[in-house]
């Protein structure tokens, strides 16, 4: 039974449902929706998609969320940033007869619940962590400008096709200058100036809604070339297989994937940023949760969903206490298409485009670029190279450039690791940096050098050529290497190799090697290979000054129990 409430929470949490809870679900729910609707609409347009199809991504998602999600909090739907990269997949795709881009949409929805649900069985949340800061600031920033831009035509009553490249919008935008139609220009205008004019106020975007179809009702704006929703068809969305053919199948799977992890990041990152500490998400149970919601949408006319962070932290503000405030959202978003459709004939696309606009430019990011000018220098080209990479080739280009930039510099790093000289400090038996700590002394004839990483095939090199270089250079005469350990927690075949490399070039120098604080993985590694009968039990000691006292011949108080603890 526990096995089974593991794999559905609610079975662990329903029965425990209090009614002092229902109060803040049903808040957070409501409240949740009144931000829903609208941007649900906005972001399907944002697609290339028809806004019925965002409203029919709301319902079936939360439902299934509120069964096997982890997190009370995540509100999970349609957001900007899957919405751009299903519009350029769309885009980009070649449909055969009787396929249309609708039907592609849920598709791409299945594969990515497909793909999510297949990794959280193999347990690979791990993956995100290959999703650097650095990198995924870059993204998310250069993706918000993207997303941005690409909803200026509908801003300014252009007509711009969907790109995931900066400059091809903007060329786009230059070219259809001369058209910009004035009426539906004055309508995206007034619609971002609400917005920003009520600032944090929950229901801004409902308001906007609300004002946009009033006015487009009294004024005709229809009539004076405004575009608007038009006719939106009543009703639920019905179960439906998406058949496509296996070449559109093919053409889709690099988006899939793209949005499968992306997806996943941006709703386990909103999830921890409002979790408290008996509620935080388990990252393999959330694959597998967001995998079936997007099944789920998938098999109902949806198109990929996430969880957002905006519409997460209305969620948690307004008091949600568990899924039950998802199933209340769910209701009213049901409620809406079942009865107030046609209540958004009337509703301007450019207030949509509006909405979206200033939903996504809270997601450039301001202030990690200056921290890490202040605080890591070396990362910052991670997150320009993605940004820029982003904005000129692409979303899905320019993620999978700062992926493997990040991978690249941390290869660098970890071939090239931080290694200290160290002296001791006057009047005691602790040993510093001596670059850090100008009053540490050198100890006479004897080299202490501590290597601050794992020794691994990528820095074996490094560590015989840092080892002798720093021999070459020590004043002589050298009589001992006593390596300081403490940093090393691993040690592979290749940087044995170096290491007993080194020792037999040290002794055919005439100098010993000691090696202190070895942790005890390293130290199993090295009695495995020989290396500690060869090297000799008392070339190993607990600590630096132990070492310097055996490699000077001083005696050292012998403990019968040491040996047991290495």
């Amino acid at each position: 039974m526990d096995r089974l409430r593991r794999l559905v929470p609610i079975l662990a949490w329903l029965p425990r449902y209090r009614r002092a809870d229902l109060s803040g679900d049903l808040a957070a729910g409501l409240t949740t929706a009144v931000m829903l609707i609208p941007q649900a609409m906005a972001y399907a347009l944002l697609a290339g998609l028809p806004p019925i199809v965002g409203l029919y991504a709301a319902i079936p998602p939360l439902l299934v969320y509120a069964i096997f999600g982890t997190s009370p909090k995540l509100a999970v739907g349609p957001v900007a940033m899957d919405s751009l990269l299903v519009a350029a997949a769309l885009g980009s795709l070649s449909l055969a007869t009787g396929e249309t881009p609708v039907l592609a949409a849920a598709a791409l929805a299945a594969m990515v619940g497909a793909i999510q649900l297949t990794m959280g069985a193999l347990r690979l949340g791990f993956v995100v962590n290959f999703l650097s800061q650095p990198v995924l600031s870059g993204f998310t920033s250069a993706a918000a400008i993207v997303i941005a831009a690409s909803q200026l035509g509908a801003l300014l009553g252009l007509h711009v096709s969907a790109s995931t490249g900066l400059h091809t919008v903007l060329a786009q935008l230059w070219t259809a200058r001369a058209q910009v139609h004035l009426p539906t220009l004055a309508v995206g205008l007034a619609a971002v100036a609400i917005l920003i004019t009520l600032g944090r106020f929950r229901a801004k975007a409902l308001v906007v809604v609300a004002a946009a179809i009033v006015t487009s009702a009294l004024l005709g704006l229809a009539d004076h070339g405004v575009a608007i929703l038009g006719k939106v068809p009543a009703g639920l969305p019905t179960p439906a297989v998406p058949f496509l053919s296996l070449t559109t199948l093919g053409a889709l799977v690099p988006a899939a994937l793209t949005i499968a992890l992306l997806s996943f990041m941006e709703a386990i990152s909103s999830a921890l940023a409002v979790a408290g500490p008996d509620d935080r998400p388990e990252a393999d149970r959330e694959l597998v949760a967001l995998g079936l919601c997007n099944l789920a949408t998938g098999f109902t006319r949806g198109y990929p969903i996430a969880g957002g962070l905006s519409r997460t932290a209305v969620n948690a503000q307004a008091g949600a206490r568990t899924g039950l405030a998802g199933v209340f959202t769910a209701v009213l978003v049901a409620t809406t298409l079942l009865l107030l459709t046609p209540v958004l004939h009337d509703l301007p696309r450019a207030a949509l485009a509006a909405i979206v606009i200033v939903a996504v430019a809270g997601l450039v990011d301001h202030k990690l670029p200056r921290t890490l000018w202040r605080l890591r220098r070396r990362e910052l080209p991670a997150l320009l190279v993605t940004l820029i990479a982003t904005l000129t080739l692409g979303i899905t280009t320019g993620l999978g450039i700062g992926v493997l930039l990040s991978l690249a510099l941390f290869i660098l790093r970890t071939t090239r690791p931080h290694t200290a000289l160290l002296g001791r400090l006057p009047g005691t038996t602790i040993y510093r940096n001596r670059d850090r700590f100008p009053e540490a002394l050198a100890i006479p004839g004897l080299l202490i050098l501590r290597l601050d990483a794992q020794l691994y095939f990528a820095n074996a090199a490094f560590l015989r050529e840092t080892i002798l270089r720093h021999v070459d250079l020590a004043p002589p005469p050298t009589r001992a290497v006593i390596l300081d350990a403490s940093s090393i927690h691993d040690i592979d075949i290749s940087a044995l190799a170096s290491l007993r490399e080194v020792h037999r070039t040290l002794r055919a120098r005439g100098i010993a090697l000691h090696l202190a604080d070895v942790k005890g993985p390293v130290r199993d590694a090295l009695a495995r290979s020989g290396f500690q009968h060869e090297l000799g039990e008392d070339h190993f000691s607990f600590t630096v000054h132990e070492a310097v006292q055996h490699a000077q011949g001083e005696p050292v108080p012998h403990d019968p129990r040491a040996l047991q603890h290495w």
